[in-house]
């Protein structure tokens, strides 16, 4: 186990944004089925500090702009910087919106048509930030979820105030569409992961990263898929399961997308001005880590134990040191002293040195 490598191609902002998303979804669907009778401000709260932590984060990585000049040399920070202000004013546009569901839930004096206004305008924009993030190598997860399904919030604002009346399946065909796509991609997935297992020219680590890509896509999107069909069901009134049964589905998709976040790389160094990977600045902000680190165990089976107490050295096991080689003179002196017996010969380890005994 090494920590180092654990947290190298750590993702922070992933971690934060799933882990909050899981924890909002099971108070949502409690509250739901009653069994927490608490505001909808109070279980909003998850979504509260996200947005929180990314208005703290962008405004001390601010400061940091301003206040260090010369740190805007540094590889590709100003595209950094730039990526850090688009995706502000994205979670500033969309906490408009969860404001306005919030109310909208509470009070019920909005229509839902002018909740969701903030949300398709960003679905809108959003197009442009992915044709941008794609140029500049960068990640874009949030913003193409919001492009691909604006035709999702119109139905559904249209249909949470009744302005039609299909049923729920009809509502859901733009999700049903994106789904259709992704299983096309996992199916891909696991075909091209089975080629590569079957192939001897292709090395480990190559048939690791595509068996575990696989595995990743498939907890992805088979659980989401299901969630839709409970979802739409119970919304028809088709079955009599709970929200909380309903939404049960979307947690292995959040425990899968929380575990990638621990190798998912990338993310924006200028979030609170770390200006350097994740890794790095906790293990030098907290010197014991670092000195865990640099530890490594490794566990030997019974074999290996048995070889090591008979003698057999292992590439873990240090070796011996060796004794000092006398000098030259005295090896002579030695052999002098020694007595004179025919054929009698010694040859020291010394280089380039022979002495022979007299007969």
């Amino acid at each position: 186990m090494n920590l180092q490598t654990l947290f190298q191609d750590f993702n922070p902002s992933k971690f934060l944004v799933h882990s909050c998303l899981m924890l909002f979804t099971a108070l949502f669907a409690l509250r739901l089925d009653d069994t927490i009778n608490w505001s909808y401000w109070t279980v909003f709260a998850p979504i509260w500090f996200w947005k929180l932590m990314v208005v703290a984060g962008a405004t001390v990585g601010s400061y940091v702009w301003s206040r260090y000049p010369l740190s805007r040399l540094e590889g590709e920070a100003y595209v950094h910087y730039k990526a850090m202000l688009i995706s502000l004013a994205l979670h500033l546009v969309l906490l408009m919106f969860e404001l306005l569901v919030c109310d909208k839930l509470e009070t019920g004096r909005h229509l839902w048509i002018l909740v969701f206004i903030p949300l398709i305008f960003i679905s809108i924009v959003s197009i442009a930030v992915c044709i941008w993030a794609a140029k500049h190598d960068r990640s874009f997860e949030l913003e193409l979820f919001c492009a691909v399904n604006i035709l999702q919030f119109i139905f559904l604002a249209l249909r949470l105030d009744g302005f039609i009346s299909w049923s729920w399946e009809v509502v859901f065909v733009p999700l049903w569409i994106v789904m259709c796509l992704s299983l096309v991609g996992v199916l891909y997935s696991i075909i091209f992961a089975s080629i590569l297992l079957r192939t001897p020219e292709v090395n480990a680590q190559q048939r690791r990263s595509s068996f575990n890509s696989a595995l990743s896509y498939t907890c992805l999107v088979l659980p989401i898929l299901i969630f839709q069909v409970l979802l739409t069901n119970k919304l028809d009134e088709d079955i009599s399961l709970s929200f909380l049964a309903v939404v049960s589905p979307l947690f292995i998709t959040f425990i899968t997308l929380i575990l990638m976040s621990f190798g998912s790389k990338g993310g924006n160094k200028w979030w609170f001005g770390i200006r350097k990977d994740f890794c790095a600045f906790l293990l030098g902000l907290c010197p014991f880590l670092q000195e865990y680190a640099n530890i490594a165990y490794s566990v030997h089976n019974v074999d290996e134990n048995r070889d090591r107490s008979s003698g057999t050295a292992d590439s873990t096991t240090p070796l011996p040191t060796p004794a000092p080689t006398p000098p030259a003179y005295e090896l002579r002196d030695k052999a002098q002293k020694r007595p004179n017996k025919k054929n009698d010969l010694m040859k020291p380890v010394v280089p380039f040195i022979s002495i022979d005994m007299p007969d």
